[in-house]
Formats: C-alpha cells, structure tokens, sequence
C-alpha cells in the first residue's frame, strides 16, 4: 500500500520491462501477490477462484503461457469480466482511495400536490423535503409533469398492494456519496453499526462505478435501505482493498 500510493514518478506498471523500474521487488512480487490476494478472496471468492486457476494450470502445463493467457483463462472459466481487474492493478499506476464524502439520511414522507400545482412549485416542494430529510417517492417520479397533481394520483393508483405496504413501511434510507481518488476501481465494502448496537456488512461489486455521475467524474451514491437508524459507516471495515487512506472511510452520525 505505501507503495503504491507514493510517488507516481518511481512506480511503473507491472506489465513493464524489468530493466526499466525503479522497485523491482515492489513491482514484480509485492503488487501482484497482492492483487491476485484480492482477486481470490475479495472479487472473485476462493470457490471461484481456485477452480479457475486449476483450470489455468491444466491448460498451460508443460507449454509457455504469458500473462494475457492467464487473465484470458481466469475469465474462459469463471465466466467473469475482469478486464477492469487486471487494466487497473497489471496495466496503470493507480491505487485504490475510495472515500465516503457526504451521506444523507431520508424518510419517506406522502406529500401529494394540490389540484393546480405547477411542475415548478412540485420541484420546489420536492426541494424543501430533502432539506428536511424526507422525501416523497411518488412526487418525485411525476414532478416535471405539466399537471404533477393528476400524474401523482394516476401513479398511486398504479401501485400495487405489495409496493405499497413496502412504501409504508418505516424504513430508513442513507444517500452515501462515494469518490475515487486513487483511480483504481475496486468492490465496495460497507460496514453499518445501528443506533441499537448491531452490525451489517454490505458487499457491492466494482461495476458500481460505471454509474459515475457525469458531472462530477470518479464520483458515485449509492442508496442504502434498512429498517432502523444507522450511527455509523465504515468503508472497507476489515481492510480487503489496499485502500492506502483509511482516513476518509468513515462517517459518524
């Protein structure tokens, strides 16, 4: 981790000539052991994984395979896509720092518009929940509606039995902002801590971040829902991601 965090102009990716790196050592034993490490017990899972490489070494013994045979081969039998995988960790420089910069919390709360309203003043309306931490699911999906008033109560009518129960229900849901400062893509691990003392583990895969927000490059929320308050969030709680900044994986409510 301090290595590959530290000083881009003295690290080279490991797909680089031998005789042209500053840290051999670093570069040719230390980063992949540490990225097929991750490989094995974080995006892939040892099941997965261990078959895969058995797969690999059956295929290739006794021949001369290079690299790109054993990223094609851990995909041929996982039937996983990992070119993110092995283009982050064996091809660029960059390092995992993933930190949580804002989080929200809401709760839904109906507040349907009256008879006349505007898809101006329904934006407003929808605007000054959020300040309070509520929101109202309906509202939103029908606000830049010509006749927001009408459209809610044809979506309400809409909504089945089931959807609607779960909507009344008294769930709680936390707007967590994420941003990627290090560049390399990574699975993201939540660790919630209730008000009432438990805890849970939230697993996300890497794809996440191809739902970049497209304003603000590297940056991703991602919603969570649970059925009672959280007093905090941890990323990546028991260290799987290299991630070489612990200091910005926190929020505390």
């Amino acid at each position: 981790m301090p290595y590959m965090g530290g000083d881009k102009r003295y690290i080279s990716p490991i797909m680089s000539n031998s005789e042209s790196i500053y840290q051999f050592g670093n570069n040719a034993y230390g980063k992949p052991c540490t990225a097929l490490n991750i490989l094995r017990e974080t995006v892939m899972g040892p099941e997965l994984f261990d078959y895969s490489f058995k797969m690999y070494a059956n295929r290739w013994m006794f021949k001369h395979p290079s690299p790109a045979d054993l990223f094609r081969t851990m995909e041929d039998a996982s039937a996983m896509d990992l070119d993110w995988f092995w283009r982050g960790w064996f091809y660029t420089t960059d390092h995992c720092d993933v930190a949580i910069t804002d989080v929200k919390e809401y709760r839904v709360n109906f507040n349907e518009p009256s008879e006349g309203t505007s898809s101006k003043k329904a934006r407003k309306m929808v605007k000054k929940q959020s300040k309070k931490g509520s929101f109202d699911p309906i509202l939103q999906s029908v606000m830049y509606s010509s006749d927001p008033a009408a459209a809610y109560e044809k979506v309400k009518g809409s909504i089945s039995d089931t959807r609607k129960s779960k909507l009344n229900e008294e769930a709680y849901f936390y707007q967590v902002d994420l941003k990627m400062i290090g560049g390399l893509v990574m699975p993201v691990i939540f660790k919630l801590e209730y008000a009432d003392g438990t805890t849970e583990e939230i697993r996300i895969p890497a794809e996440i971040w191809k739902m970049q927000n497209e304003k603000l490059e590297e940056t991703v929320s991602k919603v969570l829902v649970t059925d009672k308050p959280v007093a905090k969030i941890v990323l990546d709680p028991n260290l799987e991601t290299a991630d070489t900044d612990t200091s910005n994986n926190t929020w505390v409510k």
